[in-house]
């Protein structure tokens, strides 16, 4: 009977992980039904969330912790994955009491951590909504599909539930129960293509995603000009470049995509500025890059070329075939797209450019990069204004898959009383 007890009163705890995902071609509604459609990339695990979920009958009130620290799990958001995960298990169990089952009545401990700035515009609310949905449904043994339910915490979340490729679908139904994301391409589709985060702040972005978009939706003209006309004819195109493994229409269009977004920004009133001199400055910085390789792999004279070093290419001038693109979303941090065999320069690149202060090795994370000479044309005709510390540091990632299960109980943020273990 003691053994029965101690059994009744045991944990059942498990942990997933989640990656971040960034959205190539940008989402026009957030939380809005029917979200639009977006075109986001899932990357490895060098940018990921944790959580544990655990339920005891022992548990007299639900806790929450994110990075150590106790958080409100009455948020709306948070209950409303959690009621929607005990609903599908409910049905799932058919309304029969089934004995062998967690109990739906326990309270219930999460714990979430991640390895990434928070809230600083690198989707943590997706990979976190992700995590904790996936968690859930480990938990209380749920296998439908999710996506729709990350949706309820997030609305990018949905598409961190994908890895590779994934398409966040708009749905037509009013509740948005049919907004769900699909797998457009796994994460093997597109070997050579590499991820590179230039850290600028970890700092908590001024606006958060959400509210900054249902404020541009209610202010911006551009905005729903964007999301009724230019978001579909983009997502065709990028969904084509990503099935040919078209490096130059991937990064021209993401580059553009990212641009007219912050524009929606700016156009939304009051204007909203997650961009800074110091994303500018990465944006110069990467159309310097692009425009000297185009200049010194192309002869000169070769039909179509320019024949001056623009910084910014007017109307009148076909675009330089790109060796990196950027994407920023809702924060100052830029996520810069390469080939493989690019990013070793252009790491040393940013190296020169933001020269670091005291990172030493750990100025490049993640991946792991080689080395590169830099030749004194390249310098001269990019690497200016050199701006020493303003990158913190470089996640170097590729795409990577969806959520992942975590069989080592050592990795478990909760320990056997339920608490969060110390990390350190």
């Amino acid at each position: 009977v003691a053994a029965a007890m101690a059994a009744e009163r045991a944990l059942t705890m498990a942990t997933c992980t989640a990656p971040v995902n960034i959205a190539v071609i940008k989402y026009c509604e957030v939380r809005i039904s029917p979200p639009a459609e977006a075109e986001p990339l899932t990357l490895s695990p060098q940018l990921k969330t944790t959580t544990t979920a655990a339920a005891s009958r022992d548990f007299t009130e639900d806790r929450l912790w994110l990075n150590g620290k106790e958080m409100d799990v009455g948020h709306p958001r948070v209950q409303a994955c959690l009621r929607e995960v005990r609903r599908l298990a409910r049905k799932r169990r058919g309304g029969s009491e089934d004995t062998a089952a967690l109990s739906l009545s326990y309270k219930i401990h999460i714990a979430s951590e991640n390895n990434f700035p928070t809230a600083a515009g690198l989707a943590s609310s997706a990979a976190g909504y992700a995590c904790l949905v996936s968690a859930l449904a480990r938990l209380y043994g749920v296998e439908e599909e999710l996506s729709e339910v990350a949706r309820r915490g997030s609305g990018s979340a949905c598409r961190s539930m994908f890895g590779g490729f994934v398409q966040w679908q708009r749905g037509e139904r009013p509740d948005g129960t049919d907004s769900l994301a699909l797998q457009v391409a796994p994460e093997t589709h597109w070997p050579e293509l590499r991820v590179l985060v230039l850290v600028v702040s970890g700092e908590k972005k001024p606006v958060g995603s959400t509210a900054g978009m249902q404020t541009s939706v209610e202010t911006s003209p551009l905005l729903k000009h964007r999301a009724e006309v230019v978001v579909p004819e983009r997502l065709a195109q990028m969904m084509k470049h990503i099935q040919e493994r078209d490096f130059e229409g991937f990064g021209q269009l993401a580059m553009r995509d990212s641009n007219q977004f912050h524009a929606t920004c700016l156009d939304t009133f009051p204007p909203i500025f997650y961009l800074t001199d110091l994303s500018r400055h990465v944006i110069a910085l990467a159309h310097r890059y692009n425009a000297h390789h185009g200049h010194t792999k192309v002869p000169a004279g070769a039909p179509g070329v320019p024949q001056r070093r623009d910084t910014f290419l007017g109307p009148h001038v076909p675009p330089i075939p790109p060796q990196v693109a950027y994407t920023f979303d809702a924060g100052p941090n830029a996520v810069i797209f390469a080939l493989a065999d690019t990013v070793a320069e252009f790491v040393e690149v940013v190296r020169r450019s933001f020269p670091p202060a005291t990172n030493g090795d750990q100025f490049v994370r993640g991946l792991p990069v080689g080395s590169a000479a830099l030749s004194p044309e390249l310098v001269a005709a990019v690497v200016t204004e050199p701006v020493p510390g303003a990158v913190q540091y470089i996640l170097h990632t590729k795409p990577g898959p969806g959520p992942q299960l975590v069989d080592d109980p050592s990795q478990h943020l909760l320990g056997a009383d339920g608490l969060p273990r110390s990390r350190a």
